[in-house]
C-alpha cells in the first residue's frame, strides 16, 4: 500500500515528455517530473525508489529528492517564512516548504531560527504538516529497551542535567553532563546506547559503551594520536581529566584502562607525563 510522506518502491506505468508515471495503486498514478528520473535506464515495469507527497495543489507527485524527514520522524529544521497560517519549514524537497500550524507550535515559530519538530499526516486535510508539541508524539508505548543496547537519538536540549534526547522516534531520554566526552549541539543525530530504563520508565542514554567494551576503539585513536605526534604523548594516567577528554573525548578512567591495555601488549611505554610507542 502507498505510503504518503514516506520513501516507496513503485513500478514505472508509462513514459512521457516530462517525467514518468508510477504505479500508486488505488491513488492511481503519480507523476515523477523529469528531473527527478534517474539518468540509469528507467523503462516501463522498472521499479524506482521514490518520496511521494503533496504538491502546492494537492496533488500527489514524487521526488528522488531525500527530505531530512520523513512522516513519523524528527528533525531539526528552519523556518523559511512565516505567513497568517503558520510557519514553513526547509525540509529539503523542492518547491515545497513544510507547514507547522500556529496551533502546532509551542511559541511563535521565527523565520530564519531552527526548530525540533514531528513530520506527520493530518488525516483531518490529508496533508503533511508538522508539530513542534514533541510530548503528544513520544512515550506513548513502553520502553522495551536492554542495558547497552544500540539506539538512534536526536539532540534537542540542554539542561542543568545533561541534554535531552529523543530515541528511535519514540521516546524521550537524557544524557548526562559527567557522561558527555566530545562537543554536542541541538539537532545532532547520533548513535548511542540505552544505559538503562529507570522504574518510572524514564530512560538514561549514554554515547559510548561501559568498561573495556569500548576500549578497543579508543586505544586505536591513541596509537593514531602517537603517531601523528612522532611517537611520544604528553598525556599519562596522571594527566587532569580535562585535557583527556578533550584529546580523546573519553574519561580518565577509560583512558586508563585503554593505555594499560596497550602497555600489556607492548604496545606503548608509560612514563611520568607521557606515553611513547614501544
Amino acid at each position: 500500500m502507498l505510503q504518503v510522506g514516506k520513501f516507496n518502491k513503485l513500478k514505472v506505468v508509462k513514459t512521457v515528455d516530462f517525467g514518468v508515471y508510477l504505479d500508486g495503486g488505488e491513488k492511481g498514478e503519480i507523476l515523477l517530473p523529469r528531473k527527478f528520473v534517474p539518468k540509469q535506464s528507467c523503462s516501463e515495469g522498472g521499479e524506482i525508489d521514490v518520496f511521494v507527497y503533496y504538491d502546492s495543489e494537492d496533488r500527489l507527485i514524487a521526488t528522488t529528492q531525500k527530505p531530512y524527514a520523513q512522516v513519523g520522524e524528527f528533525a531539526w529544521l528552519q523556518v523559511k517564512s512565516v505567513n497568517r497560517i503558520g510557519a514553513f519549514l526547509d525540509w529539503g524537497v523542492e518547491a515545497k516548504d513544510l507547514l507547522v500550524p500556529f496551533r502546532e507550535q509551542n511559541t511563535d515559530m521565527q523565520q530564519g531560527e531552527f526548530y525540533i519538530v514531528y513530520v506527520y499526516l493530518d488525516f483531518a486535510t490529508g496533508r503533511i504538516v508538522a508539530s513542534a508539541k514533541l510530548d503528544k508524539f513520544l512515550d506513548n508505548v513502553p520502553p522495551e529497551y536492554e542495558a547497552n543496547q544500540p539506539v538512534e537519538i536526536i539532540v534537542t536540549q540542554r539542561t542543568p542535567l545533561g541534554y535531552k534526547v529523543i530515541i528511535d522516534n519514540l521516546h524521550w531520554g537524557v544524557i548526562y553532563h559527567n557522561e558527555i566526552f566530545r562537543p554536542i549541539t541541538i539537532g545532532d543525530r547520533l548513535h548511542a546506547y540505552v544505559k538503562q530504563v529507570r522504574e518510572d520508565e524514564k530512560i538514561d542514554v549514554m554515547l559510548q559503551l561501559p568498561g573495556y567494551e569500548k576500549i578497543d576503539p579508543l586505544c586505536e585513536s591513541i596509537l593514531r594520536k602517537l603517531n601523528e605526534a612522532g611517537g611520544v604523548l604528553r598525556l599519562s594516567d596522571k594527566s587532569p581529566a580535562e585535557e583527556i577528554a578533550h584529546y580523546f573525548q573519553c574519561s580518565k578512567k577509560s583512558f586508563k584502562k585503554a593505555i594499560g591495555a596497550l602497555y600489556k601488549a607492548r604496545r606503548i611505554v608509560i612514563e611520568e607525563n607521557s606515553i611513547r610507542r614501544s
